[in-house]
């Protein structure tokens, strides 16, 4: 999972073009009458110069929809658009340069501070003390905002780069030159003012979310089954993602695997439901039989309180922190607008009618049935995350994991050795594969693993993963592929883009894409060679199959913020009945029907839901993404097409891919493939 930057800017640049709002209307003490007056006095200035009234247009609006009283006067307003105009080209050629330099120092040093300040939470180590949480939740950035519009640079960036809607960038961007889109990527910088104070509760919320997720780990060693035994050799699991990745090693271990998938299911619904009991939490202390909910310590039966709704309150004070915004962001009025209009460029109902399509294709009871077919019984609710299209399925976990330790013993060895060789059998040249490698540092985590972005070239990128006193085990080394697909992406769209205000990705899913096709190759990258006829197919179903459990999970999470700005005044427990009523609703429209059960709440087991808000769609849009990046890499040395697609930068979403793969995002390729290959598996 790619980390965002902490500094928050997410929440810092939502969009507030011309037209006016009555939000906007209060917090403006500039009434039309000055606008015209503003825009008439720099049209004649300027009056040789083609195409300049409508840049001065929109600059002039946007600035008077921003300036409040504090600002200055009517007059002031005026008098500062006619001063600070830039109609030159060269000389805003220059502007622009001199702000993104400054803008790399600014964003890229915030960024190193919240990586230093987190490490106590986020690398593994002791244990954090209170003090290390409060400085983990500070947000260096909060007041960049208030700053940059005091200081009036802000009013300077939006008077010269004014800001373009998403159907304007989609609409004129195939036009634009690369200057252009990184005039209109300014633009974005600055289009509300979001008040310092919101900002770090925001910041300090999130990170209080994201450190109760680290920390909840489970005693696998300590479950009891209904007949009193333990079944799993001592080792924590964080949830979700530790549980779903032990749950998927167990496909090929007949009854007894089959045993434990079923116990880790049902720790799963007590999570959801919380009726957990607390003391079993990151604590191997006690046993716990999951089926009957008891406790025992040394024999004896202890009597256990149950989790009261903590997973529950921290998403609800998400939200509320969330909400804080809103008011401040007249374009995009909710975190749900903005976290899909503004951060993805992709809108809620194009997501949902995506999904749902998907998700109800015929091609999905064909996958059910082929995988009934392999398995030699009836799909249960866990197969969601049937992991048996996978190359490495008939391996043995413990085997890999023993080749994994012994090739990275620790996080230096990763480093030196694995992000090379990885590099290396992509099609990365010495030089490059130097250079990326240069500019990413390993890390142990604490958590379940992650990569953290760099902001300025001067810096490296980070990847963590976990790393036990034994070596990086399988499980390590699958999720540091992962994150170091993130890294190359984040080093290349850092140092190749040919405008910094361009860096990174449409979205944080098209950096996911990225992850998933280095993830996909891990075992080539260990020596395994795959040389069936059928691994075409396969690759298909497994990521059809990926796409169908994940796109449920992340409509769990849209309904259920959209059902918490139906009502913000919902208790905990409210929420918590809310989001299993939903999850049970999702499954039984999409799931029930082939995997054997009728109202199961396991789509609500994602952690991303807690300490990520409103992230999960951009996993099976990610997947989509993939699949179309792979069909472009056939045949081809992977590297070159990264280094060729990647440098492209924050375009928007379809002009990207259409730069990348010659089309649109689309699920049709896959939905054709998965048909295509159930006819090769099939026979």
């Amino acid at each position: 999972m790619k980390r965002s930057l902490i500094i928050l800017l997410a929440a810092t640049v939502c969009i507030a073009a011309g037209c006016k709002t009555n939000n906007e209307t209060e917090m403006s003490n500039i009434d039309k009458k000055s606008v015209e007056k503003t825009i008439e006095a720099l049209g004649g200035k300027y009056a040789d110069i083609d195409g300049i009234d409508d840049r001065i247009s929109r600059g002039v609006e946007q600035v008077a929809a921003l300036w409040t009283d504090a600002d200055g006067t009517p007059e002031e307003f005026k008098a500062f658009c006619e001063e600070n105009f830039v109609a030159d080209p060269g000389e805003r050629a220059r502007m622009a340069a001199q702000l993104e330099k400054n803008f790399e120092s600014l964003w890229g040093c915030f960024n190193k501070m919240n990586v230093d300040l987190n490490l106590p939470i986020h690398v593994d180590g002791p244990e954090p003390t209170p003090l290390d949480e409060l400085f983990g939740a500070y947000s260096p950035s909060a007041h960049f905002n208030d700053d940059m519009f005091q200081q009036k640079i802000a009013f300077i960036v939006v008077l010269n780069f004014p800001f373009y809607t998403l159907e304007e960038k989609n609409t004129l961007g195939s036009k634009w030159s690369r200057e252009q889109w990184a005039y209109a990527r300014l633009g974005d910088v600055f289009t509300a003012r979001v008040p310092a104070d919101c900002l770090q509760a925001l910041s300090a919320q999130l990170s209080a979310a994201d450190n109760y997720i680290a920390n909840y780990n489970i005693q696998m060693g300590q479950l009891l089954d209904e007949a009193g035994g333990h079944i799993f050799p001592d080792m924590s699991l964080i949830s979700h993602w530790g549980l779903r990745d032990e749950l998927k090693t167990h496909y090929n271990d007949g009854e007894a695997g089959l045993a434990k998938q079923r116990m880790i299911y049902q720790v799963m619904r007590r999570i959801i439901d919380q009726s957990i009991p607390q003391c079993v939490i990151n604590n191997p202390e006690y046993d716990w039989n999951p089926y009957a909910n008891t406790v025992s310590k040394d024999g004896k039966d202890v009597n256990a309180e149950p989790e009261p709704d903590i997973r529950y309150q921290y998403f609800l004070d998400n939200f509320k922190a969330m909400r804080q915004l809103d008011r401040y962001n007249p374009r995009y009025p909710t975190a749900i607008v903005r976290a899909f209009e503004e951060d993805m460029e992709v809108s809620f109902n194009e997501i949902e009618k995506l999904f749902d399509e998907f998700c109800s294709s015929p091609q999905v009871a064909g996958v059910a049935h082929l995988i009934e077919q392999r398995m030699g019984r009836k799909l249960e609710p866990f197969d969601i995350w049937y992991d048996g299209f996978k190359s490495r399925s008939t391996l043995n976990e413990d085997d890999l994991s023993a080749q994994t330790r012994r090739l990275y013993p620790n996080r230096e060895a990763f480093a030196a050795k694995g992000m090379p060789l990885i590099l290396k059998k992509l099609g990365f040249s010495q030089e490059k594969s130097d250079f990326i490698c240069s500019h990413i540092t390993v890390d142990p985590s604490r958590g379940a693993g992650h990569a953290w972005e760099s902001a300025m070239r001067s810096d490296n990128a980070r990847l963590r993963t976990r790393i036990g006193s034994d070596g990086m085990d399988y499980k390590g080394y699958n999720i540091a592929v992962h994150e170091l697909g993130h890294n190359v992406e984040q080093t290349i769209t850092l140092h190749d883009v040919d405008h910094y205000i361009m860096k990174g990705v449409p979205n944080t899913a098209f950096t996911e894409a990225l992850a998933f096709v280095f993830q996909v190759r891990d075992l080539d990258f260990l020596g395994y060679n795959n040389d069936d006829h059928t691994s075409d197919a396969m690759f298909t179903l497994d990521i059809f199959w990926s796409c169908y459990e994940i796109m449920g999970v992340a409509l769990v999470d849209m309904y259920s913020w959209s059902w918490l700005y139906d009502h913000p005044e919902a208790t905990a427990s409210q929420l918590k009945e809310q989001v299993i009523r939903t999850a049970q609703e999702v499954w039984n429209k999409y799931y029930a029907q082939y995997l054997g059960e009728e109202d199961s709440p396991i789509l609500a087991i994602y952690s991303h839901m807690i300490d990520v808000p409103l992230y999960l769609a951009n996993y099976p849009y990610g997947h989509i993404i993939q699949f179309q990046l792979e069909q472009q890499l056939k045949g081809k040395v992977v590297a070159a097409e990264i280094e060729r697609i990647y440098p492209a930068g924050r375009l928007t979403p379809q002009h990207w891919m259409r730069h990348a793969v010659g089309r649109e995002v689309s699920t049709q390729p896959l939905l054709d493939a998965a048909s295509e290959a159930l006819g090769v598996l099939e026979k």
